[in-house]
């Protein structure tokens, strides 16, 4: 594919070309104000950020600080053990 392919492809998947998106960053820049775009671009990089660790600590497994299904069985266990009377 040609180096104009791989534009037009880009841009036509999503739509948005060069000047749409200067338009989105100059209606971004009038919402937001220059002094605050700074903290936008931190906040949507840690809220991607956790975004991501989150999914990959998904794939791994549950946390060990969760109870998992043995550990509420042996909690319904010895509950039921100090709910018997001692005979």
């Amino acid at each position: 594919m040609t180096d104009v392919g791989a534009r037009v492809g880009i841009s036509s998947m999503f739509g948005l070309g060069v000047p749409e998106l200067i338009i989105i960053l100059v209606l971004v820049l009038l919402i937001f104000g220059p002094r605050k775009l700074p903290e936008l671009g931190s906040f949507v990089g840690k809220s991607l950020r956790d975004f991501r660790d989150a999914l990959d600590r998904r794939d791994e497994g549950p946390p060990s600080d969760l109870p998992t299904d043995g550990d509420e069985a042996r909690r319904a266990a010895a509950s039921q053990e100090a709910k018997k009377p001692d005979a």
